[in-house]
């Protein structure tokens, strides 16, 4: 056996696996750089929601969701704090300070209210809301087109005439109309406006009853028993969170309920022509996901849905005695 041989053999061996170690580093190093240069960064969301019912919970999935589709994902480059203030003032004021003291990247805030308490806790935060009927009422943005600020987001503002024009294909003899609203709910106060104005153009009387709490439902709707033909219902937050506490007062007194949206429906009301609000948070999460690459809220115009559709509750129609036409079945979703 050559000893020399077997010594350079030795020497090859051993250069050829210190390259490939330096080559390995090299990688590893490489590697690294390539996920700090791709933003390698977490970023902080607080989700801030008014109260739990469907349509809110809907448009709060719908904005996760609506962040993942555009490559921010929880786990992965985003963290998420969810928070229900369970429509209590001083909760909502406790999350505002939580998310603040957290230096939250974004902010989503889940209806009106919410809004108003986290866009008084911080201007630099950006804050997209959703599930907001006037942001320039409720003094979110300087104005719809340029809010100016730390807010933008998206509008759940409703078709308010063609909800009207349909309570009048389902219920053709109404002659008064009746509301019940929570008189604190900014989003609420506009919609009745509307409706309003608009019921009183086609000879229509309406009647009004406002509440604080979901403990004054039942006595301001037998308010109006007696003296309405049907009720339009606002997309508000107390009357949303408990339609069975209405519904039962208003299916013994066989007076069909016009709702503000569809989840409202399938907890007890008649029919809608309204917003989807799963599509209407997704549409939201766009808009977050705008802001965390580099957009800023105060340039962003506020966003109207998109997409509006009939939802008709047949139960609720065969208890109340009410043919639904085949014009609006055709294109309506159907609650059996």
């Amino acid at each position: 056996m050559n000893l020399s041989r077997i010594s350079k053999q030795c020497r090859l061996l051993a250069l050829g696996a210190t390259a490939l170690l330096a080559l390995g580093l090299t990688a590893g190093c490489s590697s690294s750089d390539q996920a700090s240069s791709s933003g390698g960064k977490t970023y902080k969301i607080g989700i801030v929601q008014l109260v739990e019912h469907n349509a809110l919970d809907a448009a709060n999935k719908g904005f996760v969701d609506g962040l993942k589709e555009r490559g921010f994902e929880e786990g992965k480059n985003i963290t998420i704090d969810r928070q229900n203030a369970q429509a209590d003032q001083s909760n909502l004021q406790n999350i505002a300070q939580r998310f603040v003291s957290a230096k939250m990247d974004l902010i989503c805030a889940i209806a009106t209210p919410a809004a108003q308490t986290i866009a008084n806790a911080t201007h630099d935060i950006p804050i997209v809301g959703t599930a907001i009927t006037d942001y320039e009422g409720a003094k979110l943005v300087a104005s719809n087109q340029e809010p100016k600020g730390n807010v933008t987001g998206t509008s759940d503002m409703n078709p308010v005439k063609e909800q009207i024009d349909l309570l009048l294909k389902l219920k053709p003899d109404a002659k008064t109309i009746g509301t019940v609203y929570c008189s604190s709910e900014v989003n609420s106060e506009v919609q009745v406006k509307a409706m309003t104005e608009y019921a009183e153009s086609k000879g229509l009387t309406v009647k009004v009853a406002t509440i604080s709490t979901v403990n004054d439902i039942q006595q301001a709707a037998q308010s109006l028993v007696g003296f309405v033909d049907a009720f339009y219902e606002p997309t508000d937050n107390i009357i949303a969170s408990a339609m069975p506490t209405l519904t039962d007062i208003t299916n013994a007194a066989k007076i069909p309920v016009i709702c503000g949206e569809p989840n409202m429906v399938k907890a007890g009301g008649l029919a809608t022509y309204g917003i989807d609000y799963y599509k209407l948070g997704v549409q939201t999460g766009y808009m977050a996901a705008d802001i965390l690459e580099g957009k800023k809220p105060g340039s962003m115009p506020i966003e109207m849905a998109k997409d509006l559709k009939i939802t008709v509750n047949k139960k609720n129609a065969a208890l109340l005695g009410i043919t639904i036409p085949e014009d609006v079945l055709k294109d309506a979703d159907v609650v059996e």
